[in-house]
């Protein structure tokens, strides 16, 4: 099957920029200011595990792509869903920051724990540890989006 073949066989559900126009605004909003003051590179690590959690294919695609752009290692981006394996490619502040989405984003499991929220506070200054949080949580919207409407992956609309 072809790329085009694959995208013919699954339209979006609906455009939620366009039905929902001020709700998207909202969410762009606050994931622009979420991203305020981070390091491009973990921002993208973040939504990169997190779209990995959430089995969110369009994110995933869309963040690995946006990853390299901003430098990213392949080795690095291969190993994301298996950091805990791999530590020694990350710093120990990207592995607080990896530890925290895990938790925030299967916050039904187990809640967010102290020793997970501990490390990441030990790690980043609290507007930081503000912002690093605020980004889980938009790529957690981001993924709920997506997933809900039937985003295909390999269609970046910010590229239209």
């Amino acid at each position: 099957m072809t790329m085009n073949t694959l995208l013919d066989a699954k339209a979006p559900r609906m455009n939620f920029a366009k039905t929902a126009p001020k709700i998207n605004r909202a969410v762009v909003a606050f994931d622009a200011a979420a991203r305020e003051g981070l390091d491009p590179t973990l921002v993208e690590l973040i939504q990169i595990r997190a779209s990995l959690l959430n089995n969110c294919a369009y994110c995933l695609h869309m963040h690995t792509n946006d990853a390299r752009k901003a430098g990213e290692t392949e080795d690095r981006l291969h190993l994301v869903a298996v950091w805990r394996e791999a530590r020694h490619f990350f710093t120990e502040k990207e592995q607080a920051a990896l530890a925290l989405t895990e938790a925030v984003t299967l916050v039904s499991d187990a809640g967010v724990p102290d020793a997970v929220y501990a490390e990441a506070a030990d790690r980043f200054d609290e507007t930081e540890l503000a912002h690093v949080l605020a980004l889980i949580l938009t790529i957690n919207t981001w993924n709920r989006m997506a997933l809900a409407v039937g985003k295909v992956a390999g269609t970046d609309e910010r590229q239209g």
